[in-house]
């Protein structure tokens, strides 16, 4: 497993950026009008589906280490947003996750539901906090904050 990562973006105009996920494509990403043209995913969804991914992704995992087979899995995710001291937070997420075989046929299920949270790097570390350090350079390289 790689211990690190990296993500570049670029803007593009107005509030829309250009992500660069390096080897792993790019992506548009765009805040919804009024602010911006809603041409791609904004941050908040983006993370909406990078936990939704991740439990997902997580429960095939811990269904596979057992030999089941999920079937055709999907999640679906509502994010839930509210004012904390006057400025909008993501308050929850709702992620539903559904299995594409029967239960009947998964002998494991109920011991890969016990654990299979416990594998999501993305929900585990946005439930406990993340320490997010931040630099701002101007143009010139000089540091205008961090």
């Amino acid at each position: 497993m790689e211990k690190e990562f990296s993500v570049s973006m670029e803007l593009v105009d107005n509030y829309k950026f250009l992500v660069d996920f390096g080897s792993y494509g790019e992506l548009v990403s765009d805040e919804p009008e009024p602010l911006g043209e809603g041409q791609g995913p904004n941050p908040s969804r983006i993370l909406a589906a990078s936990v939704a991914n991740c439990l997902a992704a997580s429960l095939m995992f811990a269904l596979r280490k057992f030999k089941d087979e999920p079937g055709k899995v999907s999640a679906k995710v509502k994010g839930h947003l509210d004012r904390v001291d006057g400025r909008w937070r993501i308050a929850s997420m709702d992620v539903d996750i559904k299995l594409g075989n029967a239960s009947a046929t998964l002998s494991h299920l109920e011991r890969a539901l016990e654990q299979f949270e416990d594998f999501c790097v993305v929900t585990q570390s946005v439930r406990n906090g993340i320490d997010v350090n931040v630099k701002v350079e101007d143009s010139d390289g000089k540091l205008v904050k961090g």
